[in-house]
């Protein structure tokens, strides 16, 4: 993959760009396993090889979330970054438009210009990051696998509320698959994406983001995988691993909106094809825990949708600490932290756990290299990189634990 952005110096989001594709795979791999083998070593419990070939992604055409920064004026704007060669203190407004980039999904590349017609159409100013002064700081669009799209615009303040909402009509005529559209509240003047207030504005509450044949769904504020194809294996390969354990009931720590845990609970939509709902007796408890109150709503929601919410649940709160957790110690523990790991005190609880088995997904090797230190009960049974993020040094690891 070949980027203008990049060779003009405009943008260094993609640090990989232009190294072949098959060298970004090997090199990815030998630096997880630099940190990884001399904590976890390099057999399985038999003998044979603990690392499978890592899963490989499209190079290009991936992503299904858009983060856009939105520079430029109600009548021209930019939808991209900020210009990294301006200092952001003397910032002048001017950012560089990434509509064309080729990271995206093509479906979310062609809505970019209606989005764009929109922010003209409603007058809407965007943010001046170095006079502060503006109102619309970005839009975030993220499409589902069946072409649905969540569109939501990012502002200082409701004083432009009435324009948005009044063209917003225009917006879902110009592109009917819009089905979530929403503002989201941002007033501070600091490095974030998004503030906690959401403001539905039209369509569905939920968008529907169907994958290995399982509805998810993802409210505004819910997190998901931004490669699609890239989920779908890592979910289906942690299933796959844990057939091979005779476990039947799983905690989904860190459990966002139930990507893992429906996957586990092995439960199918009804109406996903032939094969239909999974055979009695094949069926897993599973219990969820995370921090968002969002993403578990709309776990709940999928639960309710396919009719296991007798033995699918799902709870907000840390998952550091038990807090609610069930009194029965599971089969098997999920984890699927963020950068900085699960940490010394979950890690202290699951080795005096009893929990036969652990799923850990991790996004950064160097905190699950640290995490295994505190877990010498446990030896790695199985474990893959999957290249979740092409152009980029970031990745996602799956490794089965088994208790000693």
């Amino acid at each position: 993959m070949q980027c203008p952005h990049f060779d003009a110096g405009e943008c260094r989001s993609c640090p990989l760009m232009g190294v072949p594709y098959a060298e970004q795979l090997a090199t990815k791999q030998a630096g997880v396993r630099a940190l990884l083998d001399p904590v976890a070593g390099t057999l399985a419990p038999g003998g044979g090889e603990l690392w499978d070939e890592p899963v490989p992604s499209a190079e290009s055409g991936f992503r299904n979330k858009a983060k856009m920064v939105v520079t430029g004026t109600a009548e021209a704007p930019r939808l991209g970054i900020l210009d990294p060669r301006q200092h952001p203190k003397h910032h002048d407004g001017a950012g560089v438009d990434l509509r064309d980039c080729g990271l995206y999904e093509p479906a979310l590349g062609a809505a970019f210009g209606a989005v764009a017609e929109v922010i003209t159409a409603s007058g809407l100013i965007p943010y001046d990051v170095g006079a502060r002064t503006g109102e619309l700081k970005h839009v975030i669009l993220t499409l589902s696998p069946t072409g649905g799209l969540m569109i939501r615009f990012v502002l200082r303040s409701t004083d432009q509320l009435p324009a948005l909402r009044a063209a917003v009509p225009a917006l879902r005529r110009a592109l009917p698959d819009a089905q979530v559209i929403t503002a989201n509240l941002l007033p501070e003047h600091r490095a974030l994406l998004e503030g906690p207030e959401e403001i539905h504005l039209a369509g569905e509450p939920t968008l529907r983001m169907p994958l290995n044949g399982i509805p998810l769904n993802l409210r505004p504020q819910g997190f998901f995988q931004t490669n699609t194809a890239l989920a779908a294996a890592l979910y289906a390969l942690a299933s796959e691993w844990l057939d091979a354990t005779e476990a039947a009931s799983v905690w989904d720590l860190y459990c966002g909106v139930g990507g893992f845990g429906f996957q586990l609970a092995q439960v199918r939509a009804h109406d996903a094809g032939p094969a239909g709902p999974l055979p009695a007796g094949t069926e897993r408890s599973v219990w969820g825990l995370e921090t968002s109150a969002d993403a578990v709503a709309a776990a709940q929601v999928t639960a309710r949708e396919l009719d296991v919410a007798d033995r699918v649940r799902f709870a907000v709160g840390d998952a550091t600490v038990r807090g609610e957790a069930p009194e029965e110690v599971p089969d098997a523990v999920v984890v699927n932290p963020p950068r900085r790991g699960i940490g010394a005190e979950l890690a202290g609880w699951l080795e005096g756990s009893g929990v036969r088995h652990v799923l850990y997904s991790s996004c950064n090797a160097a905190t699950l290299a640290r995490d295994l230190e505190h877990l010498p009960g446990y030896r790695p049974v199985r474990a893959r990189l999957l290249d979740m993020f092409p152009q980029t040094k970031h990745y996602e690891v799956l490794m089965l634990l088994e208790r000693r």
